[in-house]
């Protein structure tokens, strides 16, 4: 079996939008600013639905927001 993580970009790409919030970011997709949080802290993996609409919030393709680390 497989094992790994998912790490992202967000906050980084918070940052470079106006410095847009948790909750600004969470008002775009429909979830709240602790599900942000937790997705940003890599605590929490997004389902596909949710990662595309983060993605889409930035203007860039689902990769440069989310990156799939085998090993954990």
């Amino acid at each position: 079996m497989i094992k790994g993580v998912i790490k992202n970009n967000i906050r980084a790409l918070r940052f470079h939008a106006n410095e847009m919030t948790q909750k600004e970011l969470a008002n775009i997709v429909g979830v709240t600013r602790q599900t942000i949080n937790a997705i940003e802290a890599a605590k929490y993996a997004p389902s596909l639905e949710l990662a595309f609409k983060i993605a889409a919030a930035f203007e860039k393709p689902i990769e440069e927001v989310f990156k799939y680390k085998k090993g954990g």
